[in-house]
């Protein structure tokens, strides 16, 4: 992929912009974190050059100065609420957070539990980080917030709240997803430091939208896409353009809340630091885009992909058509169809020409490889085999894995686990390509290719299983899949 983001730059820009920002305060900010502080593999995605573990190495630079408070939701913690792209529930998350933090040599000083209602299994959690010597602070659900701001501003809303103790300049406040209530921790805090004396602030720190680049751009539009289930939209910030007379692109949610903040800003500190929801932003990714073209491309295709995930969620009844229906109209937006996909293209034409299910996939050097099924394999294993036999520069009719190895597990699968479906999937292949490869040394070879296929492009004809499309994920390849299944079976 071309590189359209220069990334050395971003972390040098950034870190000064957020030391500048402290020092604008009494040497006290709670930043407010937006996303995925590491992984961030949808900003490596439409901004080619960003590397996923960026804001991991803006903390670190910022180590000496900061602090990390995690905020989980009683209520997330009541449903066990669960983490999409890894499958595991909010207060897991939190552990795992913890452990990946004090692994990078991060300090994370506490956990809070926000909205809390009695609920008895969020009271269950704080025990437990309590056992372990995680300090645990309570925040409590205030009636009518965030606009009953005489009560938010007061002994029984704020004042309620723990006062979460700190012993850094920067005190980065992240959640293991949204809606955790990261920014009515920040406000509570700035609440209480006032009550103390302190004039601490509160910025935030959102990749996305990119403030400065236009409302369309397909960057900020590949935003709206990633978010369509949350219904975020873009928008001109129109308090940034009467303060300022400048256009600059925020999303509802802020822009709706401002003229809130703007008021306990000011009953807070007397006058409110921000004249507009852009004010309160520290990121500075707009500004270390060096190849806009590339973004557009990469970030185009990231919507059509999204489009993809949409239609395969609906099709499984995980979600309704209106997720799929706004991201169609994004692509209408951009100019864009599923057709410029040129992997899901490939796909369709192998499968009309074999009659059965295909696969293609794009390499770094724009080369696409297909897959078709067969009696041994299914197509997306058989794409896997294709790939690497070209990627180790190995004729496509050599046989790295013999028959003979791929029976006995189709027996194991078919006569003892009981499946329906006798080919191998990605993973019994790569399995089966291992076990080859102790003996044949072109096996090892093909095997060897595999960190290649990082980053590349993939597509099916039909929708895959979990494990196919978890081995993909892992193996870095950016899948997406027709919204159909192989079979008219009403269980799958």
């Amino acid at each position: 992929m071309k590189i359209g983001f220069d990334n050395e730059k971003y972390l040098k820009m950034q870190s000064e912009h957020i030391r500048n920002r402290i020092n604008q305060f009494d040497n006290k900010l709670y930043l407010e974190f937006g996303g995925k502080l590491f992984d961030d593999y949808h900003a490596s995605r439409v901004l080619p050059g960003f590397a996923p573990d960026s804001k991991l190495r803006l903390l670190k630079e910022l180590s000496s100065q900061a602090e990390i408070v995690i905020v989980i939701s009683a209520k997330d913690i009541e449903k066990n609420k669960v983490r999409g792209d890894l499958g595991i529930t909010y207060d897991s998350d939190v552990l795992r957070l913890i452990e990946t933090y004090r692994g990078q040599g991060l300090f994370v000083g506490s956990v809070v539990i926000t909205l809390f209602s009695g609920q008895e299994s969020a009271l269950l959690f704080k025990k437990k980080l309590e056992n372990m010597q995680i300090p645990v602070y309570i925040h409590y659900s205030i009636p009518g917030y965030p606009s009953n701001i005489p009560l938010i501003l007061s002994e029984e809303g704020y004042g309620k709240n723990d006062y979460i103790r700190t012993s850094r300049p920067l005190v980065i406040v992240t959640a293991p997803g949204p809606g955790s209530g990261k920014m009515a921790t920040c406000l509570s805090q700035l609440y209480h430091e006032h009550r103390r004396g302190i004039r601490a602030g509160y910025a935030k720190f959102e990749t996305f939208p990119i403030w400065n680049l236009p409302l369309r751009h397909p960057v900020n539009l590949a935003y709206e896409a990633a978010t369509a289930d949350l219904n975020d939209v873009n928008m001109i910030d129109p308090y940034h353009l009467e303060a300022y007379g400048e256009t600059t692109v925020n999303y509802n949610r802020d822009v709706e809340i401002f003229p809130v903040l703007d008021t306990i800003f000011e009953k807070i500190y007397g006058n409110s630091p921000y004249k507009s929801p852009t004010d309160m932003g520290v990121n500075m990714a707009g500004k270390c885009i060096c190849d806009d073209e590339a973004c557009r491309e990469a970030s185009r295709q990231e919507i059509i992909r999204r489009y993809y995930a949409a239609l395969n969620a609906l099709v499984k009844g995980e979600t309704s058509d209106r997720e799929a229906q706004k991201i169609e109209l994004l692509m209408n937006m951009a100019g864009i169809t599923t057709a410029d996909r040129k992997v899901a293209v490939k796909a369709l034409e192998r499968a009309r020409e074999t009659g059965g299910p295909a696969a293609a996939m794009e390499l770094d050097d724009g080369r696409i490889i297909t897959g078709k099924t067969t009696k041994l394999l299914g197509a997306s294993a058989a794409l896997l085999l294709n790939v690497l036999k070209e990627l180790a520069g190995l004729d496509h009719e050599l046989r790295i894995i013999s028959p003979e190895s791929i029976e006995p597990i189709q027996k194991l699968k078919v006569d003892y686990l009981k499946s329906k479906n006798p080919r191998l999937h990605t993973d019994e292949v790569l399995i089966a390509l291992s076990a080859s490869a102790a003996i044949n040394p072109q096996a090892r070879l093909a095997l060897s290719q595999l960190p290649r296929l990082n980053g590349c492009q993939a597509h099916t004809s039909v929708l895959l299983s979990d494990v196919d499309i978890k081995i993909f994920k892992k193996l870095g390849v950016q899948l997406t899949c027709e919204a159909v299944y192989e079979h008219d079976y009403l269980y799958h």
